[in-house]
């Protein structure tokens, strides 16, 4: 999203907004976004710094971090059918058929090719059901 891009792994339980909302709600608990954490490392994983929600509430810190933006997922409030400020829109078939052959690529596949990034606009997110062991996860 925007001009510093950010990526996350989440597990899918087959509603992708509710995947989208369990990791906001995490990330804010966390306290993993600007202004607490200007520049957070990405993708958090277990041991990533935690010094934990300084705002009353995500509208809080998006309002505290003004055009900025809290650089992290709580940008993306929602999961569209198409691209749209604050939204995470599903990378197509086409696309993820151009940079990956497949329609489900695997994490090991993502993390060593994330060129969808440059193509998207400030505000926007995307997100793709991960190939996986169990019932997957969203990026």
């Amino acid at each position: 999203m925007g001009s510093s891009p950010y990526w996350y792994y989440e597990r899918y339980t087959g509603d992708v907004d509710e995947s989208l909302q369990t990791l906001r709600h995490r990330e804010f608990t966390a306290g993993r976004y600007n202004p607490v954490m200007p520049f957070p490392d990405f993708p958090p994983r277990p041991d990533s710094p935690s010094p934990g929600a300084q705002h009353a509430s995500i509208e809080e810190a998006m309002e505290d971090a003004a055009e900025d933006g809290t650089r992290s997922i709580l940008d993306l409030m929602t999961v569209g059918e198409s691209p749209d400020f604050c939204v995470a829109a599903r990378l197509s078939d086409d696309e993820l058929l151009s940079l990956y052959e497949t329609t489900r690529p695997t994490r090991e596949m993502i993390d060593s090719n994330l060129p969808f990034s440059d193509a998207m606009e400030r505000g926007q997110g995307i997100y793709i059901v991960v190939a996986g062991k169990k019932r997957g996860q969203v990026l």
